[in-house]
């Protein structure tokens, strides 16, 4: 097997890179190919293997197996490109049962991380914790988002994420015993405490919880801890903690110092979820808005049930305004809870079996002991009558016990189950110490529009979150310890429109990156508008890098004709683009101009990017052709997307498209603009074409300042004149037409 210098990134979206060099992998089925076959680790996969991977079967194109050559092509292309067309590839090579990708296993950043982990349980084992740590940090550095996040969704790649997220919570779990034997008990605490919020039925990350909070000598904590532990693994597997769990218990009950020094945690390394933290980035704009969830808080405390309901496009901080909130209540006593609905996979009846009133109880009895003088209630979270009506009724005596926030994040896409839940609620709740905020996106769908009516109602607060303004973003700018410039905010802004997810992606990117000439798109948004894109029909995506190419706001007519579509059929597209949050619609302005759809400015840069340099120049061309059939369109915006058609357009048939866009020009009295097309077809005409090089002269003639000076003469008032026809270009041979 050669080596040639690559590596490999599958901690998060696939990456190649050749020394420091990372390569341009493509559009997202390329990406997803070479998963596939990273995944598969040398092994052979058959071209039908990978077209049932690559696509669902009810979503598989006619031409997936001429997709699947094209794009193996096209990577090895990528990976070798020194090599000549006639020599074999030796890197993505054809094997009789398939296609292999035969690269060093130790060239897959996945692979290191599993040996650094290996080597640190080993140094751990020796007593050599200070190199245990080195490699435990370098291990999880490796890490930049989801395993393999271009194939998340598909079916092949799940078996190896959930081994990758496994060895991502052994690897954590390794940091904390680290941090017990070097004595940052602290630190330790919250470690322990994520690691049991990411993995809450697994014994090793609460047996750390349980050494860290004693090591604190925060002993009866880790007793309740164990307790929680016990309740939930009843609730949702009907079984008892192990015997090591049990084991540790009683050693904390009888102040056993052996507790002291925490196991290596066992297991075969491998990986999970690095979420991003945005923590720190300071909430701007929602002063408002906190302001009124700050007196619905009072309100609910003194025993009124409040209702809220946050709505905004995707990115405009909902769930960010919802954890604010969160975060201020619990200061004032508030307990906190999330309605969540039941896993859509599990493999326990028991958890399934339990309605939302049920989990939602658990969850609150599952916080922190009440006052004492609450002794009434047992400290099992787990209701001993599981029916909803009985559930309910024991919902109601918490909310009498202590004031409760309840919040549910995406209301579009709760179950039934819950929809049911939070109605009742709004009908049979008036004065418990509760406040309700739901977040959703689009209140107008069906699911959720009963539960809707009924708080508005109730005269719910309903609290719109729209764009941010150029002086929230200045906030930003200066929250990030850099220069308060208004300049920079203004294009910051324009770029993002507003949008708080688009602004905070933009703000990670270096300053020269984030607008002009040299502007990138924050991997992130990258990845949301593919996913946008490929949850979308091909016909849907067709028209809408059509539509990219054509600019910022959707021209509908030259869409339609550009597609063979009748406008109501292209309005459908353009429905299910802005159901799936690509599009938007701007109302009418003040100014008169029309309400129009149109990209935000960031999501088109995405989709464009997703084109090749021809795709795009042959969706240039196809757009001038379409405007040159529509009736009224002036001959400037043809030439325009001529000129970005770059090679796929002949320079005669270039010539003749300024000469056209000149001759509107002039007969619309815009000279300044005319002279400009006319120098653009001489020069495009050049020596090659001499008769249309004459047309370009003899179409500027009228425009010198000699012809202008003549005509104004009659009027008494000298124009300053243009550009004389002397300054055209001219090739050799030719003379200007006579003045």
């Amino acid at each position: 097997m050669l080596d040639h210098g690559l590596r490999f990134g599958l901690l998060g979206p696939v990456e190649a890179w050749q020394g420091a060099k990372a390569l341009d992998l493509g559009p997202p089925k390329r990406r997803v190919l070479l998963t596939r076959l990273l995944v598969e680790g040398g092994r052979p996969v058959s071209v039908e293997q990978l077209c049932r991977d690559l696509w669902p079967a009810d979503r598989r194109p006619s031409g997936a197996v001429s997709s699947v050559h094209a794009h193996i092509s096209r990577l090895r292309t990528v990976l070798e490109p020194d090599r000549a067309s006639n020599e074999p590839a030796t890197l993505l090579v054809r094997r009789p049962a398939g296609y292999a990708l035969e690269v060093p296993p130790d060239s897959l950043d996945s692979v290191v991380f599993e040996t650094s982990i290996n080597r640190a349980r080993e140094l751990l084992n020796s007593g050599r914790t200070a190199n245990a740590r080195q490699e435990i940090d370098h291990a999880l550095k490796l890490w930049r988002g989801p395993a393999l996040r271009d194939a998340a969704d598909l079916a092949f790649a799940a078996p190896e994420i959930a081994r990758l997220q496994a060895g991502r919570q052994l690897a954590e779990e390794l940091r904390v015993t680290l941090l017990l034997e070097e004595g940052e008990t602290q630190a330790a605490v919250g470690l322990a405490e994520a690691l049991t919020v990411s993995a809450p039925l697994r014994e090793a990350s609460w047996a750390l919880l349980m050494r860290a909070l004693y090591a604190t000598g925060r002993s009866a904590e880790a007793l309740q801890q164990y307790e929680r532990f016990r309740i939930a693994l009843a609730e949702d597997l009907g079984v008892d903690p192990g015997p090591a769990l049990r084991d540790l218990h009683l050693a904390i009950l009888r102040h056993d110092s052996a507790v002291l020094r925490p196991a290596t945690p066992q297991g075969t390394a491998g990986a999970a979820r690095a979420e991003r933290n945005d923590g720190q980035v300071p909430l701007v704009g929602r002063s408002r808005e906190l302001a009124r969830l700050d007196a619905l808080l009072t309100a609910a405390a003194a025993g009124r049930v409040c209702w809220a309901v946050l709505t905004g496009e995707a990115g405009s901080g909902k769930t960010r305004l919802l954890e604010e909130t969160a975060a201020r209540a619990a200061e004032q006593g508030f307990a906190v809870a999330r309605l969540r609905c039941c896993p859509a996979v599990d493999n326990s009846r028991k958890a399934a079996d339990l309605g939302p009133a049920a989990r939602l109880l658990a969850e609150l009895r599952s916080q922190a002991s009440r006052p004492q003088d609450a002794g009434e209630y047992r400290a099992e979270s787990r209701p001993q009558d599981p029916s909803e009506d009985a559930c309910l009724a024991e919902l109601v005596r918490e909310f009498a016990a202590r004031p409760v926030l309840c919040m549910v994040d995406d209301l579009d896409g709760t179950c039934p189950a819950c929809l049911r839940l939070l109605h009742r609620l709004a009908i049979l709740l008036r004065e418990e110490r509760l406040a309700v905020l739901c977040a959703v996106r689009a209140p107008d769908e069906p699911e959720t529009g009963r539960l809707l009516a009924e708080l508005a109602r109730q005269r719910a607060a309903r609290l719109h979150l729209g764009p941010l303004d150029v002086e929230d973003v200045a906030q930003l700018l200066t929250a990030a310890g850099e220069a308060d410039s208004i300049v920079e905010a203004t294009a910051l802004h324009r770029r993002s429109d507003g949008n708080p997810f688009l602004l905070l992606e933009l703000l990670e990117l270096p300053a020269a990156e984030r607008m002009g000439p040299t502007a990138q798109i924050p991997a992130a948004v990258e990845s949301v508008v593919l996913t946008r894109l490929d949850a979308v029909p091909e016909q849907v995506r067709t028209m809408l890098v059509n539509a990219a190419v054509s600019g910022e706001s959707l021209d509908i007519e030259v869409l339609a004709h550009l597609q063979g579509l009748s406008r109501e059929e292209l309005l459908e597209l353009i429905d299910d683009a802005f159901q799936a949050r690509i599009l938007l619609w701007q109302d009418e302005e003040p100014g008169g101009q029309a309400g129009r759809y149109r990209f935000h400015g960031m999501l088109r840069d995405a989709v464009l990017a997703t084109l090749t340099p021809a795709g795009r120049q042959l969706l240039h061309a196809n757009l001038a052709t379409a405007l040159d059939a529509l009736p009224g369109r002036h001959p400037a915006l043809s030439a325009s997307h001529l000129v970005k058609a770059g090679p796929v357009v002949p320079v005669e048939e270039l010539a003749r498209a300024f000469l056209r866009a000149g001759r509107r020009c002039a007969r619309d009295r815009q000279d300044d603009a005319a002279m400009g097309w006319f120098e653009r077809a001489a020069d495009a005409a050049g020596a090659d074409h001499p008769a249309l090089y004459r047309e370009a002269l003899r179409a500027a003639q009228p425009l010198t300042p000699e012809s202008q000076n003549r005509r104004a003469s009659a009027v008494g008032a000298p124009t300053p004149g243009l550009a004389v026809v002397h300054r055209l270009p001219r090739p050799g041979g030719l003379r200007p037409a006579a003045r």
